[in-house]
């Protein structure tokens, strides 16, 4: 399924590139589930925290990446409805459609490649992404090619390019309609992170990364930018053309790459950059920075594995996670932590111990995901060896996101317990800890409170852009957030306590402030929570985006184009506004 042939009209070939359609927070014949929206945060994080939920949808940037590094004209269709893209291939005579997904939508996969051969019977059809890592998918799908890996230079190479050409990054936002409290964000230059791609892979390799065994497996990861240097450009273009000071930085384990990370520092320092950056890191390369490297870095928010208690994570050994985010965390650095139920360990006798440790580590975010063995993984690997996975008629590939239930036979764990367990752990984290918004907002202040004074002002000035909407936005949100806890007064009076601490820190302005835009968000609230009794879910808009050749190839040809809503910098959108759905990737 992977020739090394090159098609015949190269750079000349007419692409279209797709992630799978919606809606996607439904129960469908296509594998959409309601259960599994396209929403990360609300999907894996705040699933349980209703009104208070972080709601948000992300950008299919594989397929970014790959339309920014090809010369040949190419046409990206981001969570498109069915409708429309049929209305694609019937109205564009594209040589090569590409299509990115998780297997959990090897149906809609499927249901597309139909469509594809019917509307495009001559066009090439590319499939990759996750579920490439499928067993069997060249049975279940009819795609010319299934490409495991990284895009970029597959493309090239299959369009006869040069493969190691330097990478053109895309300029792009990392969130679009992010959505709390029943209120959705103005989008206003500066207040989204754009979203930066050093790296693909994870050279740490835990047994059940999908992400890992995608891009080689342990030891292996590809470096789209090997240096300091090539990554400061990169970040300055985004910074100008965006007009960002954050950056969302998808690689799986950015500071493992030391030298990388701290050339970037040094440029930072030079060039007086007070930026803040968003990574991923694992808790062992976390430890081998002094916090005087991260904060000069900008790190201000970390997505970090904490697995379970007694996991036998090389990462984790001998590290006390709940030490190290209580130290991050009082120095403004807001932590996601993860972790996993189901480990071999557990049991139902001490999955209440294992919920409580985790829950103990009062992270701003939690991500609570099953142990599921995912093809390609080590761990599928194991439990196919066993004779312990379900096979595909009794448990559905749709249902292996890991926010339902196992797709094997667990030691301990049967009969469907999991997908309660599952359950509490969110439902105590909330409990306990409260909305995510406020451990935000709490963090940010101490975080503020440390550095406001540094004597150094790129750090100051970077605490100080991160803290900016404590005094207004966030004193108004923990007032309207008290004033909705005011049956709980447990939770009610913790939440008192962080407003009390922002009117100490900004005074009357804030204490003038809160109520006003509090009233106003205790009102969303209320709404929102009577549009989600309703059954209400989220969706993405559509995007609809040409590269630089598809656009001149447009000009020439002059095609009557018609009903596309407006025009930005070359980028044509579709479906300006969310919809009343769902969504998946």
């Amino acid at each position: 399924m992977n020739s090394d042939a090159v098609y015949p009209l190269g750079n000349k070939a007419k692409i279209l590139l797709s992630s799978v359609f919606g809606p996607y927070a439904q129960d469908d014949e296509y594998g959409s589930r309601k259960i599994n929206p396209m929403e990360l945060y609300h999907n894996q994080v705040t699933r349980v925290q209703g009104v208070f939920s972080l709601r948000m949808f992300h950008r299919s940037f594989g397929l970014l990446m790959i339309q920014s590094n090809l010369d040949a004209p190419c046409t990206l269709l981001d969570f498109p409805t069915l409708e429309r893209f049929v209305e694609e291939l019937r109205q564009n005579p594209y040589d090569i459609v590409g299509i990115s997904s998780i297997a959990p939508n090897t149906g809609k996969v499927k249901k597309m490649c139909e469509l594809i051969r019917k509307h495009l019977p001559q066009a090439t059809i590319v499939v990759g992404g996750h579920i490439a890592n499928k067993g069997g998918l060249e049975k279940i799908i009819d795609a010319d090619h299934i490409v495991k890996g990284e895009g970029v230079r597959w493309f090239r190479s299959f369009l006869g390019l040069d493969q190691d050409a330097p990478i053109r990054h895309p300029e792009v936002y990392s969130a679009n309609g992010t959505r709390v409290l029943g209120h959705t964000l103005p989008v206003r230059p500066g207040e989204t992170a754009a979203m930066l791609v050093p790296s693909v892979g994870c050279p740490l390799g835990c047994n059940f990364c999908c992400t890992s065994a995608l891009f080689g497996g342990k030891g292996k990861s590809i470096n789209f930018y090997e240096t300091g240097d090539e990554l400061f450009e990169v970040m300055c273009g985004l910074e100008k053309k965006l007009f960002v000071k954050s950056f969302f930085v998808m690689d799986e384990n950015f500071l493992y790459h030391r030298k990388r990370a701290l050339r970037l520092l040094e440029l930072m320092k030079e060039n007086n950059k007070s930026w803040a950056l968003n990574v991923f890191s694992s808790a062992r390369v976390l430890e081998s920075y002094s916090m005087e490297e991260l904060v000069g870095l900008g790190i201000g928010w970390i997505w970090m594995g904490i697995e379970g208690r007694e996991s036998q994570y090389r990462k984790l050994a001998s590290i006390d996670t709940r030490k190290l985010v209580q130290k991050f965390q009082s120095h403004g650095i807001r932590v996601l932590g993860s972790s996993i139920i189901g480990l071999e360990n557990h049991t139902p006798e001490n999955i209440d111990e294992v919920i409580d440790f985790s829950v103990s580590h009062d992270v701003v975010f939690h991500q609570f995901m099953l142990y599921t063995p995912l093809p390609g993984t080590p761990l599928y690997e194991e439990h196919k060896k066993d004779g312990t996975l379900y096979d595909e008629s009794a448990f559905s590939v749709a249902d292996t996101h890991g926010q339902y239930r196992f797709n094997y036979r667990h030691k301990h764990i049967r009969d469907g317990q999991e997908e309660e367990f599952l359950l509490d752990a969110f439902r105590r984290d909330l409990k306990i800890n409260g909305p995510s918004v406020a451990r935000l907002a709490k963090t940010l202040l101490k975080g503020w409170l440390r550095y406001k004074n540094h004597p150094d002002r790129r750090i100051r000035d970077r605490f100080a852009f991160e803290a900016k909407s404590l005094k207004d936005t966030y004193a108004g949100a923990i007032w309207a957030m008290a004033k909705g806890y005011r049956k709980d007064r447990p939770m009610a009076k913790k939440l008192e306590l962080i407003l009390r601490d922002i009117y100490r820190e900004f005074g009357l302005k804030a204490r003038i402030i809160a109520p006003v835009i509090g009233i106003y968000l205790f009102l969303t609230m209320k709404l929102e929570a009577r549009r989600l009794a309703r059954g209400w879910t989220y969706e993405p808009r559509s995007f609809y985006e040409k590269n630089q050749a598809a656009l001149a190839l447009e000009r020439a040809e002059a095609p009557a184009r018609q009903n596309r809503p407006y025009q930005v910098s070359g980028v044509k959108a579709l479906s300006p506004a969310p919809s009343p759905a769902g969504n998946r990737r």
